[in-house]
Parts: C-alpha cells; sequence; structure tokens
C-alpha cells in the first residue's frame, strides 16, 4: 500500500497520450507539441514524474524528453514507445535523458517500470535494460570541432528555437539552418533534435 499512497502524493505530468496505469495520479497533460512549450508545462507543474508518449513522433518525442532534462534534471523522465520498437529508439531515449523507457501498450505492464522511474532507478521493460547497458560499454567517441556558426545555431536548437525562429535570430534563410542543423547531425553522429540536445549538454557545446 506504501506505493500507493506515494503515487498519490507524487503526480505525474503525461505528455502526448502514452498508456498510463489505472488510478495513477496525473497533475497534469499537455500535447507532445514543441518541446519548449514542453518543458515549460512541466517546470509549472513541477511533478514527481514525467511519461512522454513516443508512439507518434519520434523526434518530438525524443525532443520533449532532452527539453525536460535541460529544465528540470531533478524530475525522473519515462518515455513509453509502442511494442516491439525498436532498439535504436531506445538508446536515443535514453541519450536524450530518460531515466527508463517502456515499449508497451499495457498500462498494467507498465506500472512497475513507472513506479521504478519515480523511484529514480533504471526503469525499463524486461530485456530493453541489456541492451542500454551493452550500448554503454562503446568506447566513448572524441567531440568534433564545430564552425562558430554550427555552434550557434546548436546553441539555438539547444533553447528550443524552430528553424524558421533559428533563422530570423541569424539573418539565415530557413533552409540554410536546416542544412547547419543536419550537418551537425552527421558531424556528431546522432539520429534526431532530441538527441542532439541532449548531446550538446552533456559535452558542454551549448
Amino acid at each position: 500500500m506504501q506505493h500507493d499512497t506515494d503515487e498519490r502524493e507524487a503526480g505525474s505530468v503525461v505528455v502526448g497520450d502514452p498508456p498510463v496505469p489505472r488510478g495513477w495520479p496525473v497533475l497534469g497533460r499537455t500535447a507532445a507539441g514543441p518541446a519548449e512549450a514542453v518543458a515549460a508545462a512541466v517546470v509549472r507543474v513541477r511533478p514527481a514524474l514525467v511519461i512522454v508518449d513516443l508512439a507518434g513522433s519520434r523526434a518530438v518525442g525524443l525532443a520533449a524528453v532532452a527539453a525536460v532534462v535541460a529544465r528540470v534534471p531533478a524530475v525522473p523522465v519515462l518515455a513509453v514507445a509502442a511494442p516491439g520498437a525498436e532498439h535504436e529508439l531506445v538508446l536515443d531515449a535514453v541519450r536524450a535523458g530518460a531515466t527508463g523507457v517502456a515499449t508497451t501498450d499495457d498500462p498494467v505492464e507498465l506500472l512497475p517500470v513507472a513506479r521504478a522511474a519515480l523511484a529514480g532507478r533504471p526503469a525499463f521493460s524486461p530485456g530493453l535494460a541489456a541492451v542500454v547497458l551493452e550500448s554503454m560499454v562503446t568506447p566513448a567517441r572524441p567531440v568534433p570541432e564545430l564552425s562558430p556558426r554550427e555552434s550557434e545555431v546548436l546553441r539555438l536548437v539547444v533553447e528550443g528555437l524552430t528553424a524558421r525562429q533559428i533563422a530570423a535570430r541569424l539573418v539565415l534563410s530557413p533552409r540554410t539552418v536546416e542544412n547547419h542543423v543536419q550537418r551537425l547531425l552527421r558531424k556528431l553522429d546522432v539520429p534526431g533534435r532530441g538527441a542532439l540536445v541532449r548531446y550538446a549538454i552533456e559535452h558542454g557545446l551549448a
């Protein structure tokens, strides 16, 4: 019964439309939209756990995870993907800062994973922890050197600006900004904006 009491007192913010265990306390819900808006919603509520849906747009979900972790690093984030999600998506979520990842659409299966994440422990669906641990033994790659313009674009991506907003700030075309972002993804060897934000924060690039 202690778990139930802790969960009622804690409360979560749910991003998108992931499964949520029956009776799980939800303090607020927000659409899986612009990462900065999601992070701002979490900051306002200050929940004990954030549950982010990755079953919709991969890029949007990962960016939301990274933005929440950057703004409120003390709050654990549980990313929820569809059953059978590829391992690369799981690893991307961890790289973006997720405390745990569940690959399920069953609220009952999600419950023990959510409880572990709420407690701040690594929390994964069966079999995923081994995938994550195996990826962690890969030798760290040196951080590539960025040009001044690439550094500017990266800093603004981390701040949550869209390509159009970055273009206006730097007096560039949106297409040029997107080209810079694509070069950053290739140069830093990350799969998307969410992972790019996490990489920049972890390595002091922004």
